[in-house]
């Protein structure tokens, strides 16, 4: 009884933490302008089906893809393992389902630890890989500080709870072979049979019941402070992978957005054609400078981001030793999201009034912006379909066509465009051969 109400107790404050996490990202997502995305739902079910949960993307790079299946099959299955440890958390059972199931009970735990020592080898070769290995793209600027221990404390905590998971079933077979009440037989398990005499054999029953109940615990508790440090952490992409492939765009990547309203304001430039005289006499504002104007799609894709590099390592502009990486993009997104969404919450503003003198101009540099050279590289690598090019774009369109700035070197060319309606400076109109 006292285990039960612990239990709920527990779990009461960490669904709450949880809740009011995950309620600061769906703020913060949208602080964007609204976006229509429509298509063929046929077509957003299959990138679903085969980017989201088939990791099908992951798949062009097949060591680190095959490593990281092992991790997310073991995290998908074990969640039924977790149902039966809520069910006897609250009732104080023990083992709810195994006389239910008999030997697919047996089945389905030998599976969930088979593929538990798989995922701690993954673990291992992924710790291995950001600490020791120095894989290029784990050792970019935008990954020192909390990006680096946000990467290693998800994966010390699968450790931990891989450890929970062969306390509690390694304890309770000694337990069972020894015929203590309440430790029912569940048949043999693939891998704490015999791990659990080797390790715990020894032990008295005391200490036994007092392993089982710390590796029962210790999961518990471990699943708990993850789902409360989900929210914080680039591991949020386990559940944003899902509405994020949903809602990609379904359009051929090259596609400009707004390309008509932009052509029209060039062609009224141009003197090609005449202005709209009932059309209001501001100018509009293209592109995006700060969170405000990007869409909540493109701040749900800073907040999908797994900080792979994968982008960053497939961009030329990156690897001919310019400034730009697409990751960094969608970080300091999602980090200028948490700031704004931060001060709103705090009371010192609202969103339609907001303004603290800074943009994403502050973070994401002109010179990073002009170094992308539009390539689509960095969409196409992405394993989450997540799309750094349209911010690019967009912030980009916001320097040129609202903030009339740009690279020096450009600003020839669109000058000579303006005044001579040609992109090199000429003495004679570009139409004078005409006559």
């Amino acid at each position: 009884m006292i285990q039960s109400i612990l239990f709920l107790i527990v779990s009461g404050l960490a669904v709450a933490a949880a809740y009011k996490g995950f309620s600061r990202v769906g703020r913060n997502i949208h602080l964007g302008k609204a976006e229509q995305i429509g298509g063929d739902s046929a077509e957003r079910w299959r990138n679903v089906l085969l980017v989201a949960f088939g990791q099908r993307k992951m798949f062009k790079n097949w060591i680190p893809a095959v490593l990281h299946l092992f991790i997310y099959v073991a995290f998908l299955v074990t969640q039924v393992e977790l149902i039966e440890i809520f069910v006897d958390g609250i009732f104080g059972t023990h083992r709810f389902f195994a006389p239910m199931l008999g030997g697919f009970y047996t089945f389905v735990i030998s599976f969930i630890e088979i593929l538990s020592v798989l995922a701690f080898v993954a673990t291992i070769a992924f710790l291995m890989r950001r600490n020791v290995l120095g894989v290029t793209r784990f050792q970019k600027p935008e990954l020192k500080g909390f990006p680096a221990r946000d990467a290693n404390t998800i994966l010390l905590l699968e450790i931990i709870l891989i450890i929970g998971v062969f306390c509690m079933n390694g304890g309770d077979k000694v337990l069972q072979t020894r015929g203590l009440e309440h430790y029912h037989a569940t048949g043999a398990f693939a891998v704490s049979t015999w791990l659990g005499p080797a390790l715990f054999g020894g032990l008295d029953n005391a200490a036994l019941i007092g392993v089982e109940r710390f590796g029962w615990w210790l999961h518990i508790l471990t699943v708990f402070g993850f789902l409360v440090y989900l929210p914080y952490s680039k591991h949020l992409h386990i559940l944003l992978a899902f509405p994020n492939t949903w809602y990609a765009k379904l359009s051929a990547k090259g596609k400009m957005e707004n390309m008509p309203e932009i052509q029209k304001e060039v062609r009224i430039m141009m003197g090609l054609e005449q202005p709209d005289p009932e059309a209001s006499n501001e100018l509009p504002e293209f592109g995006a400078n700060d969170v405000f104007s990007l869409s909540w799609k493109n701040i749900m894709d800073a907040y999908t981001c797994t900080e792979c590099g994968r982008c960053t390592a497939a961009c030329p502009a990156n690897i001919t030793g310019k400034l730009l990486s697409p990751r960094k993009v969608m970080m300091d997104v999602r980090d200028r999201a948490e700031e704004v969404g931060a001060a709103i919450s705090a009371g010192k503003s609202t969103k339609a009034q907001y303004d603290d003198g800074k943009s994403l101009f502050d973070r994401i540099t002109p010179e990073e912006l002009h170094a992308c050279t539009t390539c689509n590289a960095c969409v196409e690598a992405c394993p989450v379909l997540i799309n750094p090019l349209d911010i690019i774009l967009k912030m980009r369109r916001h320097e040129i066509l609202t903030q009339s700035a740009g690279p020096g070197e450009w600003l020839p060319m669109f000058n000579a465009i303006e005044n001579a309606g040609a992109a090199w400076a000429m003495s004679a109109e570009r139409d004078a051969w005409n006559e």
